[in-house]
């Protein structure tokens, strides 16, 4: 058998000394300035795959910050019991869904886990989310002040409003959510000529020409045979799926997949194998396994084979390793779905995506999806890809059939930065944009290492997870934050593992070096006031230096 690029790893890590550890990933000892320091991550061995270096870190959690975090999860939940007997005996008053009395015989009709962990911890620090902000989400925006006078059940509006809060929590990769400059003006002209809604769907009356004229534009952007778009981006993913797998099939999806993905494999009856996050050698095993053994009790060979992944995970702030996993696709002849939702615009230095950032052909791809939502300020998806899969789905998704066209003013918004990125606006204010994401996205992560704190994914991630691990941590450090003028968001389980919670920053085109040095200092004072400077390797600062567009040639030897 012909070597794998997972084969090839492994030895690679075996040559070295050193071990595989969390996702395909090993540890390895680095000496800068004479100081000692542990790294871990993704080796790119294969040389003849990788044009440059591909280095994503996760740090592991400190034992004792694992057992404390545990143990603050077991003291919530007895708490909870408590207060669950307290409202049983009418001594508190319980605000939560439950069934009416006269039906209490009946099946019930709320998961018992979900509402005691809704009502007994989410509750609890619920003011950390669903903020109501008052102005555009651009680097800064302005919020809605708010007050709870039962433990977040309920809230009251005082009327007053928070100016002027840095922004590191929304999507607005190249800074396109703003009421102001061409994309605005665009939207609104199209808004007076057209109207806001379509009223129907593309295959009755609401095709326009701006939504073909999108579609040429998109599948222009990603250099493949054609694209077409939808109106909303969740429902790209989990209504076209179904039309491209079936009974028979069957679907390898990454462990930390998003739900749009997860829930599109799921309607469409294939079978689902999860492999571990990223990791090769699991993804090789699974679709080894699948030739070798077919279809469960009937061993006939698969209909087809459909691997689902992302560019950017939005929650690890990783990149795929794509070069692997194509190499993997064209041996084993299956289909390949990339999800950039995250990446595209993002990533690359035309913001074509992660296709671009490896220097790869995204004819290798066969069905390229993203959204709209992010890099260009705007709401929808696309799938991109060969004519014939573009034609299929024109009759056999129901986003195409059913759901109704996408709003002219959303469409023009797209074309307009789109235009602006690929710079046939005639200016290169596209091309600056992509550019200082780059550069914020390095520096803004390089400086939260510098200071202790353990964070998660690539360098080159414009999503910048930082760990916070216990629970009461994660609205102290909301809440701490937004008290200093600082929006961001907050994460916990079930959106992630138990004792991996979290703070998600989102980096910006439009954050100046003052708003992203503000942000660093405002961190670093509540990381010591909340002591979440965790890592047990610190990195000494380094000179900053200029970022120009050949940062993303510079270490291809």
């Amino acid at each position: 058998m012909t070597e794998s690029a997972g084969n090839k790893n492994e030895d690679c890590h075996a040559a070295n000394g050193v071990k595989p550890g969390r996702n395909g990933m090993v540890k390895n000892h680095h000496h800068h300035h004479h100081q000692k320091q542990e790294k871990v991550y993704h080796a790119a061995c294969n040389g003849e795959l990788y044009s440059r270096p591909f280095i994503e870190s996760f740090e592991e959690t400190p034992m004792l910050v694992a057992v404390l975090t545990y143990m603050g999860y077991g003291i919530l939940t007895i708490f909870g019991y408590l207060r669950d007997f307290m409202r049983e005996w009418k001594i508190e008053k319980c605000h939560i869904a439950r069934e009416r009395e006269e039906q209490k015989d009946f099946v019930p009709l709320y998961q018992d886990f979900e509402n005691f962990y809704t009502r007994n911890l989410y509750m609890r620090i619920r003011d950390s989310w669903n903020r109501p902000i008052c102005s555009v989400p651009g680097a800064t925006f302005d919020l809605v002040e708010r007050s709870s006078n039962d433990y977040n059940w309920t809230f009251e509006y005082p009327g007053r409003v928070v100016k002027d809060v840095i922004n590191l929590g929304s999507y607005n990769y190249l800074g396109f959510a703003e009421n102001t400059g061409a994309c605005a003006t665009a939207a609104g002209e199209v808004t007076v000529k057209f109207g806001v809604g379509m009223a129907s769907t593309r295959q009755e009356m609401g095709n326009l020409d701006r939504h073909e004229e999108l579609e040429k534009l998109v599948a222009s952007f990603l250099g493949v045979e054609s694209a077409m778009a939808f109106g909303m981006g969740f429902a790209t993913n989990s209504m076209n799926i179904p039309a491209l797998a079936g009974k028979g099939c069957l679907i390898l999806s990454d462990e930390l997949n998003h739900a749009s993905l997860v829930l599109g494999a799921r309607l469409s009856g294939s079978t689902i194998r999860v492999f571990k996050h990223n990791n090769m050698q699991s993804l090789e095993r699974l679709l080894r396994d699948a030739i070798v053994h077919g279809q469960p009790r009937t061993h006939r060979p698969w209909k087809k084979i459909l691997i689902l992944v992302e560019g950017i995970y939005s929650m690890e702030g990783s990149i795929i390793r794509l070069p692997e996993v194509i190499a993997l696709k064209k041996k084993y002849k299956a289909y390949l779905y990339l999800d950039e939702a995250h990446s595209i615009g993002a990533l690359g230095p035309y913001g074509r995506g992660v296709v671009e950032y490896f220097g790869l052909d995204s004819k290798d791809v066969d069905v390229m999806m993203g959204t709209f939502t992010k890099s260009f300020g705007a709401a929808g998806g696309y799938i991109a890809g060969r004519k014939d899969l573009i034609d299929y789905l024109l009759t056999h998704s129901h986003s195409a059939i059913y759901a109704t066209s996408m709003p002219l003013p959303v469409v023009e918004q797209i074309i307009t930065s789109m235009k602006c990125i690929m710079g046939k606006d005639g200016t290169t204010i596209g091309r600056s944009r992509i550019q200082r994401l780059a550069e914020n996205t390095v520096y803004f992560r390089r400086r939260l290492r510098e200071m202790g704190f353990i964070i998660y994914g690539n360098n080159d991630s414009p999503v910048v997870p930082m760990m916070l691990y216990m629970p009461a941590k994660i609205g102290a450090f909301g809440r701490e934050m937004l008290k200093r003028n600082i929006g961001v968001v907050v994460v916990g389980f079930p959106a992630t593992p138990i004792i991996e919670s979290r703070a998600r920053f989102c980096i910006s085109a439009a954050h100046t070096k003052e708003m992203l040095d503000r942000a660093l200092d405002v961190i670093s004072e509540v990381g010591d006031l909340l002591q979440l400077k965790y890592s047990r390797h610190k990195v000494l600062p380094s000179l900053d230096r200029p970022f120009d567009e050949t940062t993303y040639e510079e270490n291809k030897e």
